[in-house]
């Protein structure tokens, strides 16, 4: 998916862009470039990167395919939504930049984020409009949690690629300088109202299937669809990983899918505390609303590999990312994909930073020896 370098008016060599002001905080040691020669601009650059660009007129165009041929070693790796839990956040204050984190929030959220996200009550938590932006801000505070600790630095110094579930795509990019914090907060913050807003419109739900191959799942949807109406439809909207995918649709159709589940053998179903049926066309509604926050948002070409969960490809051209985002609400999440690329194409170690361990149970059920550290905060 490329941006197309058509009759390029001039043709240069550039650097990888660099945000001169993190998302975080106006030191540029959240960029992770500790070692390693000074650029003009004052930032320290560890890895150099050389990309091919355009300009046409005063447009300049990305190339998209800059980090196809990335080769992974050390992997930051963000929750999505249904890793929240009562208590979260908690640990970050004993870091002052981790706490400012969610005092800078508040002022974006117009509520006391920190309260939520320690004192509950978990169904409020839970709902889509709170836990989406409390998991991006708990995750990017268990980054600053890790700085904190002895050779904190030298471990995100050594991240190369990185990637999200779902809502974790978000903290992904703000990770990696796509965004600043505040403007990834206020996108994380409407995605979650823009949601909730589709999932009101319609009667819809989503449903784990554990125990059975992406094969059988998929045989089990088909069985369900033959039994409703159209708008009851439901297919695949998580490949988590083996054994564990995750079915989106009209509640009639994700009824029928637990009601037949056993008879294929599933081992069980497990209903998802989510709004509807995110991932799937039940969710169009809010793409217009997301269109339009991401066309009004500043986004950079990220310093590292960030993969997209709607083709698991990394992408560099800042457009391209702004219309994967709003895709994504509707496709559906090739996690597994993603998991087993980063480990084919050599990843060494990885973190899951933030709320839950989802994420390192995903990593051992693709491979029992990954190595997968849990960072919370």
């Amino acid at each position: 998916m490329a941006s197309s370098l058509a009759l390029p008016s001039t043709i240069s060599l550039k650097k990888l862009p660099l945000n001169a002001s993190t998302p975080f905080r106006s030191s540029s040691s959240f960029l992770g470039f500790r070692n390693g020669s000074r650029s003009s601009t004052g930032v320290t650059i560890s890895r150099s990167r050389v990309f091919m660009s355009a300009s046409v007129g005063s447009q300049t165009l990305i190339d998209d395919s800059l980090f196809l041929d990335y080769k992974p070693t050390c992997a930051f790796l963000f929750p999505g939504q249904g890793a929240q839990a009562v208590g979260m956040g908690k640990e970050s204050q004993s870091v002052p930049v981790a706490a400012d984190l969610f005092k800078r929030a508040n002022d974006i959220l117009g509520f006391d984020l920190l309260d939520v996200c320690t004192n509950g009550p978990k169904e409020k938590l839970d709902s889509t409009v709170i836990s989406q932006p409390a998991i991006y801000v708990t995750s990017l505070a268990a980054v600053e949690l890790l700085r904190a600790r002895d050779g904190g630095q030298q471990i995100i110094d050594s991240v190369d690629v990185t990637c999200g579930l779902s809502l974790g795509e978000y903290t992904a990019l703000a990770f990696a300088g796509a965004f600043s914090f505040e403007d990834g907060l206020r996108l994380v913050k409407l995605r979650g109202e823009a949601m909730q807003a589709a999932a009101d419109g319609a009667k819809s739900a989503m449903v784990s299937i554990i125990g059975l191959d992406s094969e059988k799942v998929q045989q089990l949807c088909d069985a369900a669809n033959q039994e409703v109406d159209e708008a009851d439809k439901v297919q695949i909207a998580n490949f988590l990983c083996p054994g564990n995918y995750a079915v989106s649709g009209g509640l009639k159709g994700v009824e029928v899918v637990e009601s037949k589940a056993k008879s294929f053998k599933a081992r069980m179903t497990v209903r998802l505390a989510v709004a509807g049926a995110f991932h799937t066309s039940f969710m169009e509604p809010a793409v217009s609303r997301l269109e339009a926050a991401l066309a009004a948002t500043e986004i950079r070409t990220p310093r590292i590999p960030v993969i997209s969960n709607v083709d698991a490809q990394p992408h560099a051209d800042p457009d391209t990312i702004k219309k994967i985002l709003a895709r994504q609400v509707t496709s559906p999440v090739l996690w597994e994909t993603t998991v087993k690329t980063l480990l084919n194409k050599g990843l060494k170690k990885s973190y899951e930073l933030g709320p839950g361990k989802v994420i390192a149970g995903i990593f051992k059920r693709v491979d029992k020896s990954a190595d997968i550290e849990n960072v919370s905060a």
